[in-house]
């Protein structure tokens, strides 16, 4: 088993692992992109590690170049999937503010519960390529925030992504091309 797929089958490296499983990685065009993808965290002792995963966070969708949506988490009875609209959560806070260790809980029911208030319809970021590390790839650009996820190719269903804020440490996170549920946000 390579380092790329160990790493993304235990869900954890250094940060310095991932750096290196990224960077060796082959860049991906935005229509490479064009799917549904189940996420999952890669934990590097990142102060977000965990979160993701406590949350219910199921993956992304990018219908298209325009059209994405980032944060896709199931429905209450797990037949489909609903849209989180970004705009409504306070990265700048989470980036700074003392956060508790969310190691074996699961916030899942209450994010399911926020649906009517925190849930969308329109997509809520783009796909561009851009450069990161002097490689150009594809890149999932935020409405509202100034994030940036940046891809790269593991396999031909399987991506690590990066989340480039600017003055905080990267997260690194994988995405697995599935397309076993349908996305109730698909609309414009």
């Amino acid at each position: 088993m390579s380092t790329a797929e160990r790493i993304i089958v235990q869900q954890q490296a250094t940060v310095a692992q991932a750096h290196d499983v990224f960077d060796s990685a082959a860049p991906v065009e935005p229509d490479f992109m064009i799917g549904t993808w189940k996420g999952a965290e890669l934990r590097t002792g990142h102060r977000m590690d965990g979160m993701l995963g406590a949350s219910g966070w199921w993956g992304k969708a990018f219908v298209d170049a325009e059209t994405v949506h980032p944060l896709l988490f199931p429905t209450a009875d797990g037949r489909a999937l609903w849209a989180l609209d970004p705009r409504r959560l306070p990265f700048g806070l989470l980036m700074r503010a003392p956060l508790p260790s969310l190691e074996g809980r699961s916030l899942a029911g209450l994010v399911a519960a926020s649906r009517p208030v925190m849930g969308t319809r329109k997509p809520k970021a783009r796909l561009r390529t851009t450069e990161y590390g002097g490689v150009g790839s594809a890149t999932m650009v935020y409405d509202a925030h100034p994030i940036n996820d940046v891809f790269r190719k593991i396999d031909d269903d399987t991506v690590i992504g990066l989340m480039d804020l600017r003055g905080a440490q990267p997260y690194f996170f994988s995405l697995r091309r599935d397309g076993s549920l349908p996305v109730l946000a698909q609309g414009r």
